[in-house]
């Protein structure tokens, strides 16, 4: 087959795959970062397509069979028509379940001990011991709306740490198949939660929480899926953290929210602009962790090297005929 790599290359697996000489590699440098016309001599015979954004002239692929994302999220893809023209596609999700469940865990900390005042005092030479500053997490509970590989490597993170870990999600807890795990990682059974709630039973789930976490891609369906209803059904208590996406929590009722009491703070990555304006109140919150989108990105030093080893795997299962590592269907949910 003839594969086009159109990614940042990992030497050292490039040159192993070449070297099974059973495919010819055809290397894009500089890769490309956006959609664009490739050449068409390249692309016209090309089996395998390894990328971020397919060429903008993809109707020239009349041998195109394959397509592996360097992406989780999947947009690119629409209006291609891939299942019409049997074209299999393959994401990279899981490359970044450990970087941001790391995240989940240091915001938890640091939310509940209050760093950022802590961090304020150190500035303003302030010598301050108040018990705020000394809170353990072991014994709350945290909620995972959504139960896919970020909730499910949170969960164990959690879970040894000491926490009870309650989950909402459509789909149940049960065991994950040929979805990219990260070895020693995550809840591949499903068996850690303590609870799972269902759909309909939101306010149930959110009532008896210390932290919610956001776990669900965004979508039509997923946006603004936080709102007043939810946050206020937490406990005053109780912190946010959003590592998904920012439209996900509509964004006036968070501000309300924090305004108001509602919830103790919140931990943000993901933002309703990029980059935020200096002037958007989220910056001034004293109870706001406000981090730039780093929870997981394509500059984390084990990025390439993870989606390398889903992009070997995968083309290991398809000369083999065997189901490919986290499959795109045209009816697939839009993910837990």
């Amino acid at each position: 087959m003839k594969i086009v790599i159109d990614v940042p290359v990992e030497e050292a697996v490039l040159a192993r795959l070449r070297a099974a000489g059973r495919h010819r590699f055809e290397v894009i440098n500089p890769p490309g970062e956006t959609a664009r016309a490739l050449p068409a001599e390249l692309v016209a015979d090309a089996d395998v397509l390894f990328c971020t954004f397919p060429p903008s002239n993809h109707p020239v692929m009349a041998a195109w069979k394959w397509v592996q994302l360097a992406s989780t999220g999947y947009n690119q893809l629409f209006g291609l028509d891939l299942p019409a023209r049997d074209v299999r596609a393959t994401n990279c999700r899981g490359c970044f379940d450990v970087p941001i469940a790391e995240w989940n865990v240091a915001m938890m900390v640091n939310l509940a001990r209050d760093f950022r005042q802590m961090l304020r005092n150190q500035e303003a030479a302030v010598w301050d011991r108040s018990a705020i500053f000394q809170r353990e997490i072991r014994g709350l509970t945290v909620g995972l709306w959504g139960y896919g590989g970020i909730g499910r490597e949170t969960a164990r993170l959690a879970k040894a740490m000491g926490l009870r870990v309650h989950v909402l999600t459509r789909n149940g807890a049960g065991p994950r198949e040929e979805i990219y795990t990260v070895p020693g990682t995550g809840d591949a059974d499903g068996v850690l939660p303590d609870r799972v709630f269902r759909q309909g039973e939101e306010l149930e789930f959110l009532a008896g929480l210390d932290f919610l976490i956001v776990a669900v891609p965004l979508t039509k369906q997923t946006e603004g899926l936080i709102g007043e209803r939810e946050l206020q059904a937490l406990p005053h208590h109780a912190f946010l953290l959003n590592p998904a996406r920012g439209p996900i929590v509509h964004e006036a009722a968070l501000l309300r929210a924090l305004r108001e009491g509602w919830i103790a703070g919140a931990a943000i990555d993901t933002h309703y602009h990029y980059p935020m304006p200096p002037e958007h109140p989220l910056w001034r919150f004293p109870n706001v962790i406000f981090s730039p989108h780093i929870s997981g990105s394509s500059l984390s030093p084990h990025f390439k090297r993870r989606l390398w080893d889903i992009f070997a795997q995968n083309l290991a299962r398809f000369d083999e005929g065997r189901p490919l590592l986290n499959i795109i269907s045209a009816a697939q949910p839009a993910g837990e």
